[in-house]
């Protein structure tokens, strides 16, 4: 099985703002080899043949067939693809994972079912709970014997998850914590055998509980009538007076913020896998409509406009699926150094995660709104077809709308990534500040007149100018902070606008390397020209955001003399050579068209 663990590990998280990387030691998901893709195929199988045409009956609320199914997924082994051996799970390998979790992206609904039960239900009993704790409860999770839930949000603390009401006290014998408060918006509520829960030790110290669903005072609310994934249970819940046993307290009093935020890291990441999956099945039904569909005389996917919706939808799926693959084979090694150092199955999970904690907001927020963008231009190339109940558009597009909610919002994914990327810099765990007063002298130099060189020299120039385009921008805005002139907690839209930059940059340097690697690659999906094509697209496309975003954020906080500068600086640092996009988006869409799908 692929499983590239010799390579060194040198890119920590937030680092490719900062160093570059040899598209050799990047993974990318054409690197897998058979067993690995047997797996994978097992998974498409399973979505086939039992997900698919039960997808009504799962729509319409039968949460016993959603638990049947899970258990069936349980059975193959991909509940616990994830976990430990020891506790009955397939210890795959965190690339394999990500293939497997792509599989279970076009199930809608049920993939809620699913990611809510392997992600945010078990992780935290893997990463904090105590081997006790483990023996009794992980088995049991893998074989879907017990259905497990995440009971974070509060009526009064979504984002804000610190904030949380719910109270926990010790009862005077010692020997329970006693629970008071509410829970809402908890997927799997409706049948969940076991739930994770936060709550306020004496009031002040956050902190986590398993707690057992057949617990006296535990009450659930009616299932939520939601907008989509009206498939998956959401309910509220309701703690009075409820005796969680001692031992069911979860990591350390006071520390419950580590579990619920180093769970969400990984389903972040798992969010964006699921939604590019999802968004390569609805593409081909997108291909397969225009193909059918007739007007003047002519298929509409011959028509440029249509043409333009099918390949913008492939190419930024294919960047998004760039990115994640390079960030789960990033985990992928850095678990294995951790347990060949030492760390446990769990602890190097855990620790894998956090490091990259940057990368999985970024890729949170690259795959929701990649697929938001794929399902509205599918119900647009299905017209008022696109528009009924009769099929399955209106529902992806329904389902879609979610994925920017939960798990972080979008806006605090994008605030995140430069708030994690600036405290590690004032840490030291990146050095930020060399790279960025390099910029700075640089800008104070006569530009190089040498041409980029060999056959992606534009490209990667390219690449290497946007992170300094960021360097210089975030660089002068956290100097001006710094000397206090300017408080980026109040100044928002400028954080945001660094994120976006970041998030083209990720996305582009992990196309770029993808299709450098498969460059050298005789076995591929698709001709290299294809390949090509989407590259010089999207970092056509890349430049003009950057450049927007990074005017906007510079005339926010700069002004005379250094606004100028920096103004210039920014045009220096975008000028990757217009591309004759129309004719190269045709390319890759005629391909998709030929195949009849998404072809990559």
């Amino acid at each position: 099985m692929s499983n590239p663990t010799d390579i060194h590990q040198t890119v920590k998280g937030g680092e490719f703002l900062i160093k570059e990387s040899d598209p050799q030691q990047i993974f990318i998901p054409e690197d897998f080899d058979e067993e690995a893709r047997m797996i994978k195929g097992m998974a498409d199988d399973f979505v086939k043949t039992e997900v698919a045409p039960n997808t009504d009956a799962i729509e319409a609320g039968d949460f016993d067939l959603s638990v049947k199914l899970l258990k069936k997924a349980a059975e193959l082994g991909l509940v616990g693809a994830h976990m430990p051996e020891a506790y009955g799970g397939m210890g795959l390998p965190a690339n394999v994972v990500t293939a497997v979790t792509d599989s279970l992206g076009p199930t809608g609904s049920w993939s809620v079912t699913f990611a809510a039960h392997t992600g945010i239900g078990m992780l935290p009993i893997l990463y904090f709970g105590t081997e006790e704790q483990k023996e009794k409860y992980l088995p049991r999770l893998i074989a879907a014997e017990l259905k497990a839930s995440y009971c974070l949000t509060e009526p009064s603390s979504g984002s804000d998850a610190l904030a949380a009401k719910t109270r926990a006290d010790l009862s005077e014998d010692g020997k329970y914590y006693i629970l008071n408060g509410q829970k809402m918006w908890i997927t799997n509520a409706g049948f969940a055998d076991l739930y994770i829960v936060f709550a306020q030790v004496d009031g002040d110290k956050f902190t986590g509980f398993i707690v057992e669903r057949e617990s006296e005072g535990l009450t659930l609310g009616a299932e939520e009538k939601k907008l989509g994934i009206k498939g998956s249970s959401t309910r509220q819940v309701f703690f009075e007076n409820v005796k969680v046993p001692k031992e069911n307290l979860l990591g350390e009093i006071g520390k419950g913020h580590k579990i619920a935020f180093n769970a969400l890291n990984v389903g972040r990441f798992k969010l964006c896998v699921l939604c590019v999956g999802a968004s390569k099945h609805i593409i081909g039904e997108s291909i397969q409509y225009a193909k059918e569909r007739i007007q003047f005389g002519r298929p509409i996917a011959d028509f440029g406009a249509i043409k333009y919706k099918i390949s913008e939808q492939i190419i930024r799926i294919f960047a998004s699926e760039s990115a994640e693959y390079r960030t789960s084979n990033d985990m992928q090694q850095m678990e294995e150094l951790l347990k060949a150092e030492g760390a446990s199955y769990g602890d190097a999970k855990l620790k894998a995660a956090e490091e990259y904690a940057i990368e999985c907001a970024l890729l949170k927020v690259a795959g929701s709104e990649a697929l938001s963008y794929v399902v509205d231009e599918n119900v647009q190339i299905h017209g008022g077809m696109g528009f009924s109940e009769e099929g399955h558009t209106a529902r992806y597009y329904r389902d879609a709308r979610i994925n920017r909610i939960y798990e972080g919002t979008n806006e605090i994914n994008r605030l995140l990534a430069v708030d994690m990327l600036l405290k590690r810099a004032l840490k030291g765990r990146i050095d930020i500040t060399g790279p960025a007063w390099a910029v700075q002298k640089e800008l104070a130099s006569m530009p190089s007149m040498d041409k980029p060189e060999g056959p992606y020299g534009e490209e990667l120039k390219a690449v290497r100018d946007f992170k300094k385009a960021i360097l210089m921008t975030a660089g002068a805005a956290a100097k001006l902070q710094m000397e206090g002139q300017l408080n980026l907690e109040e100044e928002q839209e400028i954080i945001m606008n660094v994120a976006d930059m970041m998030l083209d940059t990720f996305l582009a340097e992990s196309l770029l390397l993808r299709t450098m690697k498969l460059a050298g690659m005789e076995q591929k999906p698709a001709p290299q020209e294809v390949y090509d094509a989407m590259l010089r697209v999207f970092l056509h496309d890349a430049t003009a955001r950057i450049t927007a975003n990074g005017r906007s954020a510079l005339a926010s906080f700069a002004e005379g003399d250094l606004l100028r500068v920096m103004l210039m600086g920014l045009k220096r640092y975008t000028k990757y050579p217009p591309a004759k996009v129309n004719k190269l988006r045709r390319l890759v869409a005629d391909y998709a068209i030929e195949q009849g799908k998404y072809p990559l």
